[in-house]
């Protein structure tokens, strides 16, 4: 029904846009827009896309019919129907806005397409960094991700421009879904019920609640035993969001189950013989994803780390897995608060600073470091990992070729910084603001240096 509703209205801008001069629209949309085209001193351009909303605007739900383009260097890699809208939490307060939008076909049905040579799916994203002024974050971390073997979403830097208004670098990445490509795990219809097909695939999250209202409900989400310190008597106890299947097909035996393995899991890890590997929480959890997600908040600080964007997966007859990592714009040192600029601190340890929040660590984390065997699988991970992965040489190899790319390359961050003039002033929530690109991307690398001394010295000491 949304989609007839949203193709009636699509008929009737384009007859009311028909009759107006396209081109007089775009000149008062954007009288002298950005042309990345006028490049002179380009070895090469990102890739462009442009997207033509038919005199429609852009909202946070629902999506709107579109068209999109996808071009460089003179090929065309997409010329087709969208829906698109706004997305994010936070960000959605900035000038700049995020978008998800899907590939439709000639009906505004959802078509699953290859993009820039991405595996073929309808779901995706178009992040706009507005606050991370490095322009890179994201993708540093996602690619650090997958160079350790931990699935996280494919970015490519690009341009966009919507209705021939030049809007700046964004990354085009993967929206995280079950996909054989994506978080591979298997289909789980609400007739599967049956306990040899009930145990996957699930994806929860802690995360706020995705209702309209913010609110959490036995429809939406459901609740932990314990509060985040660990105590069966506290209030400020976790929620659980489902992702997949979502609150609407999730069958109430599937609610049952997975809700009952994260008790298990819990009740595991508070117990008397919590490290055992047969009895105790080893039983219900893939620790190895455990320790990399571990490590990749901590590497970076994120301050939204454990307790925002965390997602969980449990496939059919498999354990838990934590992950892929999600949403890191405010990580390396990019927040004024609760101890996100500080590189000598622990990310996991947030509840000691910012009790107050109403987003809190679970309590795993400090339960898990008391695991020798646990703490002993982390070191060794953490110490091969910096031969190689996560060596200063390789991190820092990785920010400059990000920065190459916009900046020599291409030009890119040049136009990004002409239509979004925001060095020098703050923007929540900065903790250091620079004054050019360079001082913006010199940040981050003495930033990330200092962070990766700090957890040579401080993971050892565990």
């Amino acid at each position: 029904m949304k989609k007839e509703l949203i193709l009636i209205y699509f008929v009737i801008i384009i007859i009311g846009f028909s009759c107006n001069s396209v081109d007089n629209v775009d000149k008062i949309i954007n009288p002298e827009p950005e042309n990345p085209k006028n490049c002179e001193n380009c070895d090469s351009l990102l890739f462009q896309f442009s997207i033509n909303t038919l005199g429609g605007k852009i909202v946070d739900e629902p999506k709107i019919a579109s068209t999109l383009t996808i071009i460089k260097d003179d090929s065309t890699y997409y010329a087709g129907n969208i829906g698109i809208e706004i997305r994010g939490e936070s960000s959605q307060m900035f000038d700049k806005k995020s978008y998800g939008f899907e590939t439709w076909d000639e009906n505004y049905e959802d078509k699953d397409e290859s993009l820039i040579g991405f595996p073929e799916e309808e779901d995706w994203i178009l992040y706009g960094p507005f606050s991370d002024k490095s322009l890179i974050r994201n993708k540093l971390i996602y690619s650090l991700s997958n160079l350790m073997g931990m699935y996280a979403s494919k970015t490519e830097f690009c341009e966009l421009t919507i209705n021939n208004d030049y809007k700046g670098v964004y990354v085009f990445m993967e929206k995280l879904k079950r996909d054989k490509n994506r978080i591979n795990i298997e289909k789980l219809t609400e007739a599967d019920i049956d306990e040899n097909l009930i145990t996957g695939g699930y994806i929860i999250k802690i995360d706020k609640s995705d209702q309209e209202d913010g609110s959490y409900s036995d429809f939406n989400s459901f609740e932990s035993k314990y509060d985040v310190f660990g105590d069966i008597n506290g209030e400020k106890k976790m929620r659980f969001n489902y992702e997949y299947p979502k609150p609407e097909d999730i069958h109430a035996n599937q609610k049952e189950y997975i809700s009952n393995y994260i008790d298990l899991f819990e009740n595991a890890l508070l117990g008397t013989n919590f490290n055992d590997p047969e009895l105790g929480y080893k039983k219900y959890i893939d620790d190895d994803t455990f320790i990399d997600f571990f490590i990749l908040n901590e590497l970076s600080n994120n301050v939204d780390g454990y307790r925002l964007s965390t997602y969980l997966t449990k496939n059919r007859d498999e354990k838990l897995k934590i992950g892929p990592i999600w949403d890191f714009n405010l990580s390396f040192g990019n927040a004024d608060y609760c101890g996100g600029d500080k590189y000598d601190l622990w990310a996991y340890k947030f509840n000691e600073r910012c009790i107050g929040d109403y987003w809190n660590v679970p309590f795993w984390w400090d339960k898990l470091l008391e695991d020798e065997n646990f703490v002993s699988k982390l070191k060794n991970r953490w110490n091969e990992l910096r031969t190689n992965i996560l060596s200063d040489e390789n991190i820092l190899s990785l920010v400059n070729t990000n920065y190459s790319t916009l900046k020599n390359e291409t030009d890119a961050a040049n136009r990004n910084f002409n239509r979004w003039q925001i060095f020098g002033i703050y923007i929540w929530p900065n903790s250091f603001i620079g004054s050019s690109y360079y001082e913006e991307i010199n940040f981050l690398k003495d930033w990330i240096s200092q962070r990766t001394a700090w957890l040579d010295i401080s993971i050892n000491e565990l």
